[in-house]
């Protein structure tokens, strides 16, 4: 095993650059030291993480988002992130010389995944503030970027921008999957988490017309192995990203050992009246019928043990409610056990720092007041 950097720093491409400036490990660090001296906050987190990648430390600490629990800083080895930056490679067909766009911030792993897929893949890479419109500032284009599904929603209309596009950091609405048929952009929608040094499996949403309308199945990346545990919750085996076997709480249907379809967390399944249901699917039923941010919960009941309600960021309005009460009545795809047995409007829900709603400090809210 190294203990050195020499390793990772001989993987430096020699086709890479950043912002235009093709660098050797001396010229990074100078770059680096600049960026946190005089340099925007999104700049001083790039230079944060060049700094730590150029160290002797065989690994990088990384915070995970906190959207599935309490936030916490893992160790990611840096020999396990050139696994996954190849392996990225292989995957979306993007080799030395592609142009690349980071709008991410650089203190979360898949900002830090770009810099690293660039400086190992010989990618030139520009960066620009991880703001919710990343491309309004943007006049050129570029083969490859990433994006949270926020992002892509308020860039749509300069998306022929970027010719691939992977979103992750949460799943992409039915209605935001609806927007981006037909655009020449390829968009995929990926599933990962920091334990796997990013995404681990990737879905392509706007596929050509010749093909099926919607690919359902994530399709996982080389290397990786695939099954799942008794609850049918996803086991994910990737030596080269993880020594250990990364068993998940995301309940999967698993078609093959290497594609599954995602059903929703098994900590989010609520049993009520001894029917499990699945928060995520209901909510993608209910897309159609639903603008603002919104999420399905339970909260306890005598006679269902637990019943299950609607949350919905905007004050409370009576016209809205009857609307959508009997648009879920007359919702075919929404089975009668489906149906939220309330609804409660929300002014503002909890979020993480990177803005994924927290559901259970926002159920607090409603149960305080009960």
């Amino acid at each position: 095993m190294q203990t050195t950097n020499t390793f990772f720093i001989s993987e430096i491409h020699p086709s890479f650059s950043i912002n235009k400036n093709s660098l050797d490990k001396e010229g990074l660090k100078y770059l680096a030291y600049n960026f946190i001296k005089e340099g925007e906050v999104y700049e001083q987190e790039v230079g944060n993480f060049l700094l730590e990648w150029l160290s002797d430390k065989e690994y990088i600490i990384v915070s995970t988002s906190g959207s599935t629990g309490k936030p916490k800083k893992i160790k990611v080895y840096k020999r396990h992130m050139i696994n996954s930056a190849k392996a990225t490679g292989k995957f979306f067909k993007v080799k030395e010389d592609t142009t690349a766009l980071l709008c991410l911030p650089a203190s979360y792993i898949a900002g830090k995944m770009m810099l690293v897929r660039a400086m190992i893949l010989g990618w030139k890479i520009d960066l620009t503030p991880p703001v919710t419109n990343p491309l309004d500032i943007i006049y050129k284009q570029y083969d490859f970027c990433a994006m949270v599904p926020l992002q892509l929603d308020n860039s749509l209309n300069r998306l022929h921008l970027i010719k691939k596009l992977i979103v992750g950091g949460g799943s992409v609405s039915e209605n935001l999957k609806g927007l981006v048929q037909g655009i020449k952009t390829k968009v995929y929608e990926t599933y990962g988490m920091t334990e796997t040094v990013s995404h681990i499996a990737a879905r392509r949403i706007n596929p050509k017309k010749k093909e099926k309308k919607e690919i359902r199945h994530f399709k996982a990346l080389p290397n990786i192995t695939l099954s799942v545990d008794s609850r049918n919750c996803l086991v994910i085996k990737a030596p080269l990203l993880n020594e250990d076997t990364i068993t998940t709480n995301d309940v999967v249907e698993l078609k093959t050992y290497k594609k599954f379809i995602w059903k929703g967390r098994f900590d989010n399944v609520i049993n009520s009246g001894g029917i499990k249901l699945y928060p995520e699917e209901i909510e993608t039923k209910l897309q159609t019928l639903i603008g603002n941010r919104f999420f399905i919960a339970s909260i306890p009941d005598d006679a269902l043990g637990d019943k299950l309600v609607l949350l919905i960021e905007q004050l409370y309005d009576k016209i809205t409610l009857l609307s959508l009460q009997e648009g879920m009545d007359n919702l075919k795809a929404l089975s009668k056990y489906e149906v939220p047995k309330e609804v409660f409007f929300i002014p503002q829900f909890i979020e993480t720092e990177n803005g994924k709603i927290q559901r259970t400090k926002t159920l607090q809210l409603v149960l305080d007041h009960k």
